[in-house]
């Protein structure tokens, strides 16, 4: 089962997971990163270096946050046609620690314009 990245991520955007990816499966939007779930092999690299805690494993991920699975997947698949796949630690968002507590949902969610 692949990894999903949920709510905790938006307008945060933190990179350290994608520094520990050995293949490559985020992608990132304006405020959000995504992982392809085809791309994932399921190595647990990510997980234990978010510091939002956003990262779950597909059956692990909390019932609120099961749709974040489906959008994961529409995400990663958009951003990828698009060139968006990150590699590299960036830094995150500029008010990133002003977020991390922060009522948001995926309407929350940026996208690049096409």
């Amino acid at each position: 089962m692949p990894y999903v990245v949920a709510e905790p991520c938006i307008n945060c955007k933190y990179t350290d997971c994608v520094e520990v990816c050995p293949v490559d499966c985020f992608y990132e939007g304006p405020n959000f990163l995504a992982i392809q779930p085809d791309e994932c092999i399921d190595c647990n690299a990510c997980v234990p270096v978010c510091p939002v805690e956003a990262i779950y494993p597909e059956e692990e991920l909390p019932e609120k946050w099961e749709h974040y699975t489906q959008w994961n997947e529409y995400l990663a698949n958009q951003w990828r046609e698009m060139g968006y796949n990150i590699t590299e630690k960036s830094p995150p968002m500029e008010d990133a620690e002003e977020w991390e507590d922060r009522e948001k949902s995926e309407e929350d969610i940026l996208t690049w314009d096409v």
